[in-house]
């Protein structure tokens, strides 16, 4: 099996919310995707309660911040808030662009993000459903929109099935792309580029 290999890098949270056992299958959903931290506001998680859902032992994989509130929260310089959120006003998810960099937070099925966290959101982001999904669910959803558009896939065919090409080969996201100036090293002898 190989993974997929993504650009960027994201982190994914929960404010508000009970259940330990929903916010350990967050957790356990934001590992099995490649996250890089997880965070908790206003959470009272249970490590132990948590576990029960979290077969993969995210925590001890992944680092786990937890905040007292919006206002407290602090992510990595450059790191974009999405709010996840049933609003009117909100972008639905299949036609939003993921940030290169981001954190994504959920809150309760019931009550929501609250207002001063939506207002540290740079986007919010609904999955167009006809009322709230599970906390996991609904992250699992995010995070694999985000996979689909950030990875290296194959290109889907256009008849059913799957596809007919190999995904690009190589390491990475292509050839460097200079705008002004070509540097020496990716010239060839004869002075053209490599």
């Amino acid at each position: 099996m190989q993974l997929a290999r993504t650009r960027g890098y994201f982190g994914i949270g929960a404010e508000g919310v009970s259940k330990s056992a929903n916010v350990g299958a967050l957790l356990r959903t934001a590992h099995a995707f490649g996250a890089q931290f997880c965070f908790t506001l206003g959470t009272g998680f249970d490590n132990r309660a948590g576990r029960q859902a979290d077969t993969s032992d995210a925590p001890g994989h992944v680092p786990l911040w937890r905040f007292q509130d919006a206002e407290a929260l602090v992510l990595p310089q450059g790191c974009v808030l999405v709010g996840v959120e049933l609003l009117d006003e909100a972008v639905d998810l299949p036609s939003f662009r993921h940030p290169l960099s981001a954190a994504y937070v959920l809150g309760p099925e019931r009550s929501g993000l609250s207002p001063a966290l939506l207002a540290r959101c740079r986007h919010v982001v609904r999955i167009p459903t006809r009322f709230a999904l599970n906390l996991a669910v609904a992250g699992a959803l995010v995070l694999y929109d985000r996979l689909i558009q950030h990875g290296r896939f194959a290109e889907r065919p256009v008849a059913s099935g799957g596809p007919t090409e190999a995904p690009p080969a190589g390491g990475g996201h292509g050839r460097p792309v200079f705008r002004r100036h070509v540097p020496d090293w990716a010239k060839t002898d004869d002075g053209t580029e490599t």
